[in-house]
């Protein structure tokens, strides 16, 4: 074999062994490490996925009665990060980004089955912003949303529209 052939057998050896980054993955860096990879994740529908991409950016990517931008989940861990402060940060930084996934996940939802609506999201982030002390703030949230999430579809979101 010529000293080019090895060549390029060795740069696609280190690319089968390097790791590979996620084409398309939205969540934050600094989350990614934190949570389990998007493209890993099962989706109800494409929209679920575009939904739950909404959650974590502001991009509303051919969504239906969409507006793009704040609030996204990416930009309140930044804030709830300032707030805590770098002492709070190794412990507040994985426990935000848990909660973004597990609500982005089931917000995303049709509205037919989710148990976690957009009126719960402004009371979520009202109770994060107005939290004195970040970690609570999310210790709190995290709290109601299980509670939500373990308890049957509301009769309400049965009868909105997709």
């Amino acid at each position: 074999m010529s000293h080019r052939g090895r060549a390029v057998l060795a740069a696609l050896a280190l690319l089968a062994v390097a790791p590979v980054a996620r084409a398309g993955e939205f969540v934050r860096a600094d989350c990614r490490a934190l949570i389990k990879p998007t493209d890993a994740i099962r989706f109800d529908t494409d929209q679920h996925q575009r939904w739950y991409k909404r959650f974590w950016t502001g991009s509303c990517d051919r969504l239906p009665l969409c507006f793009a931008g704040s609030p996204n989940w990416n930009d309140i861990v930044g804030k709830l990060l300032a707030k805590g402060g770098p002492g709070e940060q190794p412990t507040l930084l994985p426990k935000a980004c848990r909660l973004g996934q597990l609500v982005g996940l089931e917000w995303a939802k049709s509205k037919q089955v989710q148990k976690i609506s957009t009126r719960d999201l402004k009371g979520f982030k009202d109770m994060l912003e107005t939290a004195s002390d970040p970690l609570k703030g999310v210790e709190a949230v995290d709290a109601q949303a299980r509670a939500l999430i373990g308890q049957p579809a509301r009769a309400s979101a049965l009868k909105r529209p997709l």
